[in-house]
């Protein structure tokens, strides 16, 4: 079995009007996908969601200059990381199916790079 990260994006105007009602149907929502996850013989093997954009802080390191920290996002887009999954698929066909069913408008899904010592690359 392979891991993927399920990289939640979508537009954080929701949380403008957000309802304790609207909510839980969102919650609602993600346990049905993590459900369906389970069903295909996958497993979901950590996840979380993220707080808003805004709050985050960037790091930027150059070439052995002093690293920066800055407020905020590296780069404004209309679209935020709000969440993810971390994924044990059987494959990467498996994955994108179930990634089809996650209730996120945007999902980017990376393979989980094996950086074992047995994964190293022999020389």
């Amino acid at each position: 079995m392979a891991q993927y990260m399920f990289l939640l994006y979508d537009s954080e105007d929701w949380y403008d009007n957000v309802t304790a009602e609207s909510w839980q149907q969102e919650m609602k929502l993600h346990t049905a996908f993590a459900e369906a996850v389970e069903k295909a013989g996958a497993q979901i093997l950590g996840g979380a969601a993220l707080e808003r954009s805004s709050t985050a802080s960037t790091v930027r390191q150059k070439g052995g200059a002093e690293p920066m920290v800055t407020d905020g996002p590296f780069i404004e887009t209309k679209e935020a990381l709000g969440g993810f999954y971390l994924v044990e698929a059987r494959d990467l066909d498996q994955a994108l199916e179930l990634a089809k069913l996650c209730p996120s408008g945007n999902i980017e899904l990376r393979p989980v790079m094996d950086t074992s010592e047995d994964a190293a690359p022999k020389s």
